[in-house]
C-alpha cells in the first residue's frame, strides 16, 4: 500500500522545466534537453510551460496539503467524505487525483465523474481542469450537459450535472463506465443529487470496486456522518478571516442601502470588486437598471463601475477574474455583480473584497393541492450567508456587508438550506424511480423524505397521464415518456401528436418551452418598439403557435445568413435572445433523435392548416388537461380548473397584445405571486376539451360553475353521439326491410 502511494505521488511531485531549451545553441543539446522533458501520463505528449505555471497556482490551493492524506484514503475505503469551504480547490483538484488513481489501475474499473448541480460550473471546471491537466477539452477531459455532450470514447474524467448523471442510470443502473464518482456541492440539495446519495448506497453494494467522494461544505458534515456510517472525513481550512458588518436597520429600505453602499464603496477609493446577493431575479434587473444609471454620473477619476446581472440560465454566466489582455492598458475598472440564491456556486473570481447580502430570498415552493408554485419571500438559510461570506475566503482584506441583524441571523434563519426534493413537483422524479425500479433501484434511502401528500399527488398524476398501468408500474406509455427529458405532461403531448400527426410542430413547441424566454429584457423606453416588432411574429390561436412562429422565423434567418453575426443582428432587431433560440434549436434536435431512436411515427409537417391546428391542440390537451383555465367576467380574470385560483394572462401573451380574451384557455405555466400570471397560453373549446379529458380526472375536479358548464357540453356530446348512432341504425334499417320482403 505504502509503495503504491509512493507511486501515485511521484509523477504529480516529479518537475522538469523546460527552460533550459531556450538557451540550447547546438543540435545535440536540444536533443539531450527534449530527453528531460516530462511526459503527460494522460495524452503522452511533454507538458507545456502553462502546466508548470498553473501547478505553481494549484500547490497554493488549501486542498493540496490533503492530497497525500485523501490518496492514502481513496486506497484504503470505498467512501471518502470531504468538508472544505467555498474556493479550497476540492472541485478542480479531487477530480484530477482520482484521475491518477484510475490511471495508476489502468481504468480496469472506468473512469472518473464528477457532478454538478449548475451547468455554468460542469462547462468551467471542465474547461480549467483541461487546461490543469494540460490534455484538450472533449477528449480527456469532457463535460455533459443538458442538450450538450463534450465528450468522445477518450474521455477518463467528466464534468456533468447531476442530473444528467441521473438519467444515466436508466440505460446503465450500476454505471459500470465509471471507477470513481464524485458527489460535489451536495450541500446545494438539488433533486437529483439528493437521489444519486441514494442510490449509490446500492450500487456501491453491487460494486465493490467504486468509489465515492462527496464534496460538501462544513455545515452539512454531521448529517452526511450519520447518513454514510463510519467513513473517512478530510476537512480543509480556509485562510483570511473575513470582516462582517451587520446593519440592522437597512432591510426594511435594502435598495436603498445597497445603492448607498455600493457608492460608498466606489468612492473610498478601495479597489476590488463587489458582489450583491439580491431576493430574485426581478431586483436583479431593477437594480441593475438603477445602478447603470446613476454610475454613468459618477466622478470618471475613481474608475469606471461595470455592472454585471448574473442569471442562473446562461451556461457561461459565470463571475471570473478578467483575463491579463483586458486589463493591460486599461482605466481602473471595479466590477459590481448582481445576483441571487443560485449565484453562490458561479462567482469564481479573487477580485471580490466586497459581499453585500440582503438575508431573504424568494424561493419557489410547490403546494401539491393545487399543483401549482408559490413564490415565498423568506431568510435565507445560515448555511447559505456562511457560504456567501466564505466568497471572500481568499481575500486578504474582504468585507461583508449583511443587510440584517445578528439576532435576525440566529433567530429567523434556518440552519440548512430545504432540500429541493421537500419543496418541488415530484412527478418528474417518481417516474425517474419508476423506471430505475426495472433494474431493482427502486427503494431509495433518501437523506430527507419527501412529503407523502407530494409522492400521492405524483402518482395521481402520472396515473392521469396513463404512464401507470393497473398494478402502479409503468405502462409502455410511461416507460416511452422517461425517454424523453422533459416534464411527463410535455414527454405526453409529444407522443400524442404521434397520433395526430402532429410531431414535427410539437417537437417545436416543446423545445421553446423548455429554452429560456425567447423574448430580450427590455431597457427601460424601448418597450413599444419591441411589441411592434412582435406582433409580427403573433398568431391568433394563442402563444404556442406564436412560439412555432419565431423559431420558423429565425430558422429561416439562419438560413438566409452569411454569419453568425447576421443572425445575432436578426434577433437584436427583433427584440429575441438569441442564445435562447439557439438552445430551443439544440433541444428540438435532440428531441427529434429520440423520437427516431424509438421509432414513433413522424408526419411531414402541415403548420398553419385547420386540421394541423386542432391536432397541435390536441396534443397539447392530451397531456396538460389539468392546466385549463376559464374566464368567469369576460374581463380577463381566469379561473383555474382544478382549484379557486384567480390568474390573469402575462402581458406578453398574445392575447393581451391583441386585446382578444378568450373565454378557455391551456396555460404551460402558473405561479402564485403578487401578480397571478398564466404564461403561455392558447385558446381551446370545451367540446375538444371533453373529448380528450380523461373521465375519472374529469370526475374528481371540484365542484364548479367551470364544471357544470363542461358537464353539459358532455351531455350534449352524448346526445349528439346516440343521434348520430340512432341515425345511422336507421339508415341501415329499410336495406334490411327490403331484403326481408323480398326473400319472403
Amino acid at each position: 500500500m505504502e509503495g503504491e502511494l509512493e507511486r501515485l505521488n511521484s509523477s504529480s511531485e516529479k518537475r522538469y522545466f523546460p527552460e533550459s531549451l531556450d538557451s540550447s545553441d547546438g543540435d545535440e543539446e536540444g536533443s539531450l534537453a527534449c530527453e528531460d522533458l516530462e511526459l503527460n501520463p494522460f495524452d503522452g505528449l511533454p507538458y507545456s510551460s502553462r502546466y508548470y505555471k498553473l501547478l505553481k497556482e494549484r500547490e497554493d490551493l488549501p486542498i493540496w496539503k490533503e492530497k497525500y492524506s485523501f490518496m492514502e484514503n481513496l486506497l484504503q475505503n470505498q467512501i471518502v467524505i470531504i468538508s472544505g469551504d467555498a474556493k479550497c480547490g476540492k472541485s478542480s483538484q479531487v477530480p484530477q487525483w482520482c484521475a491518477e488513481y484510475c490511471l495508476s489501475i489502468h481504468y480496469q474499473h472506468g473512469g472518473v465523474v464528477c457532478t454538478q448541480v449548475h451547468k455554468q460550473t460542469a462547462v468551467q471546471l471542465a474547461l480549467r481542469v483541461a487546461d490543469e491537466m494540460d490534455v484538450n477539452i472533449g477528449h480527456e477531459v469532457g463535460y455533459v450537459i443538458p442538450f450538450e455532450n463534450c465528450c468522445s470514447s477518450e474521455t477518463i474524467l467528466r464534468y456533468c450535472t447531476d442530473d444528467m448523471l441521473q438519467r444515466e442510470m436508466m440505460s446503465n443502473p450500476f454505471l459500470g463506465s465509471y471507477g470513481v464518482i464524485i458527489l460535489d456541492d451536495i450541500h446545494e440539495r438539488s433533486i437529483a443529487t439528493d437521489v444519486l446519495l441514494g442510490l449509490l448506497k446500492d450500487v456501491l453494494l453491487a460494486r465493490p470496486e467504486l468509489k465515492l467522494i462527496v464534496n460538501s461544505s462544513p455545515h452539512l458534515i454531521s448529517k452526511l456522518s450519520s447518513y454514510y456510517g463510519n467513513v473517512p472525513l478530510i476537512e480543509v481550512k480556509n485562510k483570511h478571516p473575513v470582516e462582517v458588518v451587520y446593519l440592522s436597520g437597512a432591510q426594511k429600505e435594502s435598495f436603498e442601502s445597497i445603492l448607498r453602499l455600493i457608492f460608498e464603496i466606489h468612492h473610498s477609493g478601495e479597489k476590488g470588486d463587489i458582489v450583491v446577493f439580491l431576493a430574485c431575479e426581478q431586483d436583479i434587473e431593477k437594480a441593475y437598471e438603477i445602478v447603470c444609471q446613476e454610475g454613468s454620473n459618477l466622478n470618471p477619476d475613481l474608475g469606471e463601475l461595470v455592472v454585471v446581472p448574473l442569471y442562473p440560465k446562461e451556461k457561461c454566466a459565470l463571475f471570473k477574474p478578467p483575463d491579463e489582455t483586458e486589463k493591460r492598458g486599461q482605466v481602473y475598472q471595479r466590477r459590481v455583480v448582481l445576483t441571487a440564491s443560485f449565484g453562490e456556486s458561479l462567482i469564481w473570481s479573487n477580485t471580490v473584497k466586497f459581499v453585500i447580502d440582503v438575508g431573504v430570498e424568494r424561493r419557489k415552493v410547490y403546494n401539491p393541492r393545487i399543483r401549482a408554485n408559490s413564490l415565498v419571500m423568506q431568510p435565507i438559510s445560515q448555511s447559505q450567508a456562511e457560504t456567501r461570506k466564505q466568497i471572500l475566503a481568499s481575500s486578504s482584506s474582504g468585507k461583508l456587508f449583511c443587510l440584517y441583524s445578528e439576532e435576525f441571523a440566529s433567530k429567523d434563519m434556518r440552519p440548512f438550506k430545504p432540500a429541493e426534493m421537500q419543496e418541488a413537483n415530484l412527478t418528474s422524479l417518481v417516474l425517474f424511480m419508476k423506471r430505475v425500479d426495472i433494474a431493482g433501484l427502486g427503494h431509495c434511502d433518501f437523506m430527507n423524505r419527501p412529503a407523502p401528500e407530494s409522492l400521492m399527488q405524483a402518482l395521481e398524476d402520472l396515473d392521469y397521464l396513463a404512464a401507470l398501468d393497473n398494478d402502479g408500474n409503468l405502462s409502455e406509455f410511461g416507460i416511452i415518456m422517461s425517454e424523453f427529458p422533459l416534464d411527463p405532461q410535455l414527454s405526453k403531448s409529444i407522443l400524442a401528436s404521434c397520433e395526430f400527426d402532429c410531431v414535427d410542430e410539437m417537437l417545436t413547441v416543446a423545445a421553446m418551452v423548455t429554452a429560456p424566454s425567447c423574448f430580450s429584457h427590455l431597457p427601460r423606453g424601448a418597450e413599444e418598439a419591441a411589441l411592434t416588432c412582435w406582433k409580427t411574429f403573433l398568431h391568433p390561436e394563442g402563444d404556442h403557435f406564436t412560439l412555432i412562429n419565431i423559431y420558423k422565423a429565425y430558422q429561416d434567418a439562419t438560413l438566409n445568413s452569411t454569419s453568425e453575426h447576421c443572425v445575432e443582428k436578426w434577433c437584436h432587431d427583433y427584440f429575441l435572445n438569441c442564445s435562447a433560440l439557439r438552445m430551443a434549436d439544440v433541444i428540438r434536435a435532440e428531441l427529434l433523435e429520440i423520437i427516431r431512436r424509438i421509432e414513433l411515427p413522424y408526419a411531414e409537417p402541415a403548420f398553419g392548416s385547420k386540421e394541423n391546428t386542432v391536432n397541435i391542440k390536441k396534443a397539447l390537451l392530451s397531456g396538460h388537461f389539468m392546466q385549463i383555465a376559464r374566464d368567469v367576467d369576460g374581463s380577463g380574470n381566469y379561473l383555474m380548473l382544478t382549484h379557486k385560483q384567480v390568474a390573469q394572462l402575462h402581458p406578453l401573451s398574445t392575447y393581451s397584445i391583441t386585446k382578444k380574451m378568450p373565454e378557455w384557455v391551456l396555460f404551460h405555466k402558473f405561479s402564485i405571486s403578487e401578480n397571478n400570471y398564466i404564461r403561455i397560453t392558447s385558446e381551446i373549446s370545451p367540446e375538444l376539451f371533453m373529448q380528450l379529458v380523461p373521465q375519472y380526472y374529469f370526475s374528481n375536479l371540484p365542484p364548479s360553475e367551470s364544471k357544470e358548464i363542461l358537464q353539459q357540453v358532455m351531455d350534449h356530446l352524448s346526445t349528439i353521439s346516440a343521434m348520430k348512432k340512432e341515425q345511422k341504425m336507421c339508415e341501415q334499417c329499410p336495406e334490411t326491410t327490403e331484403q326481408r320482403c323480398t326473400i319472403q
